[in-house]
């Protein structure tokens, strides 16, 4: 009889680890689908779109592309966080009525954990001195993405800088 019940408590026990195997293995969650490929397209598109918004001269459009709390590093000048401070260096470029260009990605990579993402290329600007003397400003640039809760994709960081000589400093 007491051979019959240790058992008992050995079958109860085998049944009861079994089950919350199988429980705690139903529960956990399964591995997310690689979707850095459909996020590197989508990512290119969203930059051409955003280039497009720039040569269109559409401030509020441009700055649309940027997160609340972005960071622009624009060449020397101070790094911009916010997007009253990016709408106003971006409003400065954009209604220069000489204005023209944009920017191409030549490079976007997704993380693999698919939240974080980084775009590189070039850019070209063209703008007119204040004698009317044409300006032709390339550069590469280096842009920061996170994916928002909502799945879209918002810039978070955006440097760039010209491939220009920097200018000798002027004679006394």
């Amino acid at each position: 009889m007491l051979r019959s019940s240790v058992f008992d408590v050995r079958v109860r026990a085998l049944i009861l680890t079994l089950f919350l195997l199988s429980v705690s293995t139903a529960c956990q969650t399964r591995g997310t689908t690689d979707t850095r490929a459909a996020d590197e397209a989508a990512l290119k598109k969203l930059d051409e779109e955003w280039s497009k918004a720039a040569g269109s001269r559409d401030v509020e459009k441009t700055i649309s592309y940027y997160s609340d709390d972005a960071v622009v590093m624009p060449p020397n000048i101070p790094t911009l966080t916010g997007k009253e401070p990016i709408r106003t260096l971006w409003k400065s470029i954009l209604e220069s009525p000489s204005f023209s260009g944009g920017w191409n990605a030549t490079k976007v990579e997704v993380a693999r954990s698919g939240d974080l993402a980084y775009v590189n290329g070039n850019y070209e600007f063209n703008e007119k001195d204040e004698r009317g003397k044409p300006i032709v400003d390339k550069g590469k640039f280096l842009e920061v993405w996170k994916k928002q809760p909502d799945g879209s994709w918002k810039c978070v960081a955006d440097m760039f800088n010209s491939d220009l000589p920097t200018a000798a400093p002027a004679e006394r």
